[in-house]
């Protein structure tokens, strides 16, 4: 096959990974302020939308880290079918996990299909090893930090508000949780929409299209815009797991919650590592009831998430590895 009809293939692919990951993550951004009722349905999702649209032209760092931290595009044979088995395989986790409303990483389904594909074409030495074990550990430590940090800031909100009525305190809270909620919005956009970018730069490197990591404009705007129009479409299976069976979210819990989370990924983002935004949000949430009452936080369903998190990359892994060699049996 020609390499540009095998680029528009990755693209298209790699689009609707983006698409994907919009509807499939919204709850990140929006789960709090809806079971609250701070904001409707309608609001959240526009709101989610274009702040997820403008946070993804904002950052590009993550992008060079998904290019090339996993593999070396440029030394990697057959890069672009590695990259569309890659996506195909995270496309299905994707949709496998949104139908059964299962609040599960995008972000590790393409960091684990990626490695499985790479494996698959080039053995384990096509891994740029410590750029992936530096990946592994910034998806590990940020749930982590989420959770910790989500604790400590609802007993500081505890602590300061202590004369408040509850009435009074969830109030004034949820007139807050608006924009608690863009910023989460931005945040999510900045980190997750970088990961289809990233993809894209790869496979335009492997296909001998560009020759560095910089991230072209019409790539930016075209993921950014993928994630926009996916969190429109909205995820409303997730925001139900993550807003109400988890723990009674009340409008303190949500700022908190959604506060901690976003500065968590933001950093992240700075820095120019992905994380997973699910994660980080679950992690902030479980933080922030765990802090309100330990017990009235369903760690039944806090365990199924976690249980999912550890499975991904290696099922994501193994279905990337099976796509490339079915489509190294038949095509190539």
């Amino acid at each position: 096959m020609e390499p540009l009809f095998i680029i528009v293939i990755v693209v298209a692919l790699a689009l609707s990974f983006d698409f994907i990951n919009g509807f499939h993550d919204t709850a990140n951004a929006i789960a709090t302020s809806v079971s609250t009722r701070a904001l409707s349905p309608r609001n959240a999702i526009l709101i989610a939308a274009s702040l997820n649209f403008v946070g993804a032209l904002t950052f590009t760092g993550v992008a060079k880290s998904i290019g090339g931290k996993v593999a070396d595009p440029a030394t990697l044979e057959h890069g672009l079918i590695v990259i569309i088995a890659a996506l195909i395989a995270a496309i299905a986790w994707n949709l496998i996990t949104w139908w059964f409303g299962i609040p599960s990483s995008s972000s590790h389904a393409l960091i684990g299909s990626m490695a499985g594909a790479v494996v698959a074409a080039a053995g384990l030495g096509g891994i740029n090893a410590s750029g992936f074990t530096s990946i592994i550990i910034g998806l590990l430590c940020s749930p982590i930090i989420a959770f910790v940090a989500g604790f400590i800031v609802m007993k500081l909100v505890y602590f300061v508000f202590a004369n408040f009525s509850p009435h009074r305190l969830n109030k004034n809270f949820r007139a807050l949780q608006v924009v608690t909620a863009c910023f989460q919005s931005f945040t999510h956009g900045t980190n997750d929409a970088q990961k289809a970018m990233g993809v894209i730069t790869f496979a335009l490197v492997a296909g001998g299209f560009q020759t560095d990591l910089e991230v072209p404009l019409w790539v930016k705007v075209s993921a950014a815009a993928a994630m926009g129009l996916g969190t429109a479409v909205g995820g409303w299976k997730i925001i139900k797991t993550m807003g109400s069976k988890i723990f009674k979210i009340e409008p303190a819990n949500g700022v908190s919650a959604d506060v901690t989370s976003a500065s968590v990924i933001l950093a992240a983002t700075v820095t120019g590592f992905p994380v997973s935004t699910t994660h980080v949000v679950t992690s902030g949430i479980l933080g922030v009831g765990a802090a309100k009452r330990f017990r009235d936080v369903n760690w039944g369903v806090a365990g199924k998430i976690v249980m999912t998190w550890f499975i991904t990359i290696p099922i994501s892994a193994f279905l990337a590895g099976a796509t490339y060699k079915a489509i190294d049996l038949l095509f190539l």
